[in-house]
């Protein structure tokens, strides 16, 4: 089951990442997908406040991957971008597993690659729903909840 989301601007795209950090808990796994520009550091970013990590949240696109500590008691966000990474073997030797367990992990750029690390996680979609230009910055976020722990729904809280 899916559940969709209009967000018409960057900063509602930030409320719902706000929204998804406040039920997200230490070995969740949320896998984002979309075009370039399609708001998938805008949702982290909410991921992180929701989560009360340390900043700022930015794009690791060059250093694949970034930790950011919790600052109350919570778990931390393992950031982690995969658009430079061919396959899934790189992406293993960036070891995610072992930070899995006590992080929230989120990997931009995920699908196809991201999957083998549990079968609990959660998908987010972010697509433009409005024109190619520029300064349109309405999206639409396809959220879907994969095995035992989303089972529940996505928004609804597992």
């Amino acid at each position: 089951m899916s559940e969709e989301v209009e967000l018409p601007d960057a900063e509602d795209t930030r409320a719902l990442g706000r929204r998804l950090g406040a039920l997200l808990r230490a070995g969740d796994l949320v896998v984002l997908t979309g075009d370039l520009g399609a708001g998938k550091t805008t949702l982290t970013q909410g991921l992180g406040e929701g989560l009360g990590v340390r900043g700022p949240v930015t794009s690791p696109t060059f250093v694949i991957a970034r930790v950011h500590p919790s600052t109350s008691g919570g778990p931390d966000l393992v950031h982690v971008d995969a658009y430079r990474l061919g396959d899934g073997a790189e992406l293993d030797d960036l070891d995610l597993d072992a930070s899995l367990e006590d992080s929230v992990t989120v990997v931009e750029w995920g699908e196809g690659l991201a999957e083998v690390l549990t079968q609990d996680r959660l998908e987010v979609l972010l697509q433009r729903s409005g024109s190619e230009a520029a300064h349109d910055q309405a999206r639409r976020a396809v959220m879907r909840g994969r095995g035992p722990r989303w089972a529940g729904g996505v928004l609804e809280g597992p």
